[in-house]
Protein backbone atom coordinates (compact mmCIF):
# COMPACT_ATOMS: atom_id res chain seq x y z
CA UNK A 1 0.00 0.00 0.00
CA UNK A 2 1.01 2.99 -0.60
CA UNK A 3 -0.20 6.62 0.24
CA UNK A 4 1.24 9.75 -1.20
CA UNK A 5 1.37 12.68 1.86
CA UNK A 6 1.98 16.22 1.49
CA UNK A 7 2.64 18.62 4.31
CA UNK A 8 -0.58 19.24 4.98
CA UNK A 9 -1.23 14.93 5.65
CA UNK A 10 1.81 15.23 7.68
CA UNK A 11 0.39 17.85 10.28
CA UNK A 12 -2.80 15.63 10.60
CA UNK A 13 -0.65 12.73 10.97
CA UNK A 14 1.10 14.50 13.67
CA UNK A 15 -1.84 15.94 15.37
CA UNK A 16 -3.19 12.41 15.45
CA UNK A 17 -0.30 11.24 17.24
CA UNK A 18 0.14 13.72 19.52
CA UNK A 19 -3.60 13.15 20.77
CA UNK A 20 -4.27 9.57 20.55
CA UNK A 21 -0.99 7.89 21.33
CA UNK A 22 -1.04 5.95 17.80
CA UNK A 23 1.07 6.09 15.11
CA UNK A 24 -0.09 5.83 11.64
CA UNK A 25 0.96 6.36 7.99
CA UNK A 26 -2.50 6.72 6.27
CA UNK A 27 -4.61 10.24 6.47
CA UNK A 28 -6.62 11.54 3.09
CA UNK A 29 -9.68 13.29 2.76
CA UNK A 30 -12.92 12.59 1.43
CA UNK A 31 -16.44 13.82 1.66
CA UNK A 32 -14.86 17.20 3.50
CA UNK A 33 -13.48 14.98 6.36
CA UNK A 34 -10.44 13.46 7.41
CA UNK A 35 -9.82 10.25 7.66
CA UNK A 36 -7.47 8.23 9.53
CA UNK A 37 -6.42 4.22 8.83
CA UNK A 38 -5.45 2.50 11.69
CA UNK A 39 -5.33 -1.55 12.23
CA UNK A 40 -8.67 -2.57 13.59
CA UNK A 41 -7.12 -3.32 17.12
CA UNK A 42 -6.29 -0.41 17.48
CA UNK A 43 -9.18 1.89 16.98
CA UNK A 44 -10.89 2.06 20.57
CA UNK A 45 -7.31 3.41 21.88
CA UNK A 46 -7.53 6.12 19.13
CA UNK A 47 -11.10 6.73 19.99
CA UNK A 48 -10.80 7.39 23.35
CA UNK A 49 -12.98 7.62 26.17
CA UNK A 50 -16.18 8.59 24.94
CA UNK A 51 -14.54 9.74 21.84
CA UNK A 52 -13.04 12.41 23.20
CA UNK A 53 -9.81 11.94 21.37
CA UNK A 54 -11.98 12.44 17.98
CA UNK A 55 -14.05 15.07 19.34
CA UNK A 56 -10.99 17.04 20.70
CA UNK A 57 -9.25 16.38 16.74
CA UNK A 58 -12.13 17.67 15.14
CA UNK A 59 -12.24 21.25 17.48
CA UNK A 60 -9.08 21.38 16.59
CA UNK A 61 -9.15 21.37 12.60
CA UNK A 62 -12.58 22.43 12.31
CA UNK A 63 -13.57 19.23 10.40
CA UNK A 64 -15.10 15.64 10.56
CA UNK A 65 -12.90 13.11 11.63
CA UNK A 66 -13.26 9.19 10.78
CA UNK A 67 -10.89 6.57 11.97
CA UNK A 68 -11.20 3.52 9.76
CA UNK A 69 -9.92 -0.16 10.19
CA UNK A 70 -6.46 -0.34 7.74
CA UNK A 71 -7.36 -3.09 4.79
CA UNK A 72 -4.87 -5.99 5.80
CA UNK A 73 -5.42 -7.69 1.86
CA UNK A 74 -6.86 -7.15 -1.36
CA UNK A 75 -10.01 -8.92 -0.38
CA UNK A 76 -10.79 -6.19 2.41
CA UNK A 77 -11.77 -4.02 -0.07
CA UNK A 78 -15.40 -3.75 0.53
CA UNK A 79 -15.26 -3.26 3.96
CA UNK A 80 -12.86 -0.32 3.71
CA UNK A 81 -14.90 1.48 1.01
CA UNK A 82 -18.04 1.15 3.02
CA UNK A 83 -16.44 3.05 6.17
CA UNK A 84 -15.37 5.38 3.60
CA UNK A 85 -18.59 6.29 2.14
CA UNK A 86 -20.87 5.87 5.43
CA UNK A 87 -23.74 6.32 5.12
CA UNK A 88 -23.79 6.55 2.21
CA UNK A 89 -24.96 2.17 0.65
CA UNK A 90 -24.00 0.67 -2.25
CA UNK A 91 -25.60 -2.74 -4.31
CA UNK A 92 -22.33 -4.39 -5.09
CA UNK A 93 -18.59 -3.91 -6.01
CA UNK A 94 -16.45 -6.43 -8.58
CA UNK A 95 -13.03 -6.65 -8.04
CA UNK A 96 -11.04 -7.40 -11.18
CA UNK A 97 -7.39 -7.86 -12.28
CA UNK A 98 -6.57 -3.67 -12.25
CA UNK A 99 -10.43 -1.99 -11.36
CA UNK A 100 -12.70 -1.68 -8.65
CA UNK A 101 -16.25 -1.25 -10.68
CA UNK A 102 -18.78 -0.28 -7.74
CA UNK A 103 -22.51 -0.84 -8.66
CA UNK A 104 -25.12 1.49 -6.52
CA UNK A 105 -28.95 2.88 -7.20
CA UNK A 106 -29.76 6.43 -8.48
CA UNK A 107 -29.46 8.56 -5.66
CA UNK A 108 -26.67 6.59 -3.91
CA UNK A 109 -24.86 7.21 -7.67
CA UNK A 110 -25.41 10.69 -7.30
CA UNK A 111 -23.95 10.92 -3.95
CA UNK A 112 -20.93 8.70 -4.53
CA UNK A 113 -20.25 11.00 -7.09
CA UNK A 114 -20.59 14.20 -5.73
CA UNK A 115 -20.90 17.76 -7.05
CA UNK A 116 -18.41 18.17 -10.08
CA UNK A 117 -17.07 15.06 -9.63
CA UNK A 118 -15.28 15.79 -6.79
CA UNK A 119 -16.14 12.56 -4.06
CA UNK A 120 -15.97 10.29 -6.99
CA UNK A 121 -11.85 12.02 -7.87
CA UNK A 122 -11.25 11.51 -4.27
CA UNK A 123 -12.48 8.15 -4.24
CA UNK A 124 -10.17 7.53 -6.96
CA UNK A 125 -7.02 8.34 -5.57
CA UNK A 126 -7.55 6.70 -2.40
CA UNK A 127 -8.31 3.22 -4.43
CA UNK A 128 -5.22 4.06 -6.64
CA UNK A 129 -3.06 4.86 -3.68
CA UNK A 130 -4.51 1.54 -1.50
CA UNK A 131 -4.33 -0.91 -4.10
CA UNK A 132 -3.53 -0.01 -7.17
CA UNK A 133 -6.67 -0.36 -9.13
CA UNK A 134 -8.78 1.92 -10.72
CA UNK A 135 -12.44 3.10 -9.44
CA UNK A 136 -15.72 3.14 -11.82
CA UNK A 137 -18.95 3.29 -10.32
CA UNK A 138 -21.94 1.77 -12.47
Amino acid sequence: MVNTLDMRDLRYLNLFEKITGVRTRYCFEYNNAIIFSVPKNLIPRCLGPDAKNIRRMSEILRKRIKVIPLPRSINDIRQFIEAIVSPVTFKNIEISQNEVILTAGIQSKAALIGRNKRRFLEMQKIIKDFFQKDFKIV
